[in-house]
């Protein structure tokens, strides 16, 4: 049991040593943000399209908890657009 927890120490000191390479963010009127911001904000107002699309279609009825399908969508555009642009 000794031999595994200096294992897992010895692993948690090399995650907390290492660091990025460089730090994805985009310059907007001198300031830098981070990209993950852009990504939520991309991710936000297609899933809006999606759901006006959704309920223009009569669609959004047929749909299970809407509380948590639009968060799940937001989520899964937003780590797309963080893939497609910053990966």
């Amino acid at each position: 049991m000794r031999e595994f927890e200096k294992t897992w120490l010895l692993g948690l000191v090399a995650m907390c040593c290492s660091g990025c390479s460089r730090v994805p963010s985009a310059e907007v009127v001198g300031t830098f943000l981070p990209a993950w911001m852009f990504c939520i904000a991309g991710a936000l107002v297609l899933t809006g399209l999606i759901r006006l699309e959704l309920v223009r279609r009569g669609l959004e009825n047929k749909l299970g908890p809407l509380v948590l399908f639009y968060p799940s969508v937001a989520v899964a555009i937003g780590c797309l657009l963080w893939l497609i642009f910053f990966a």
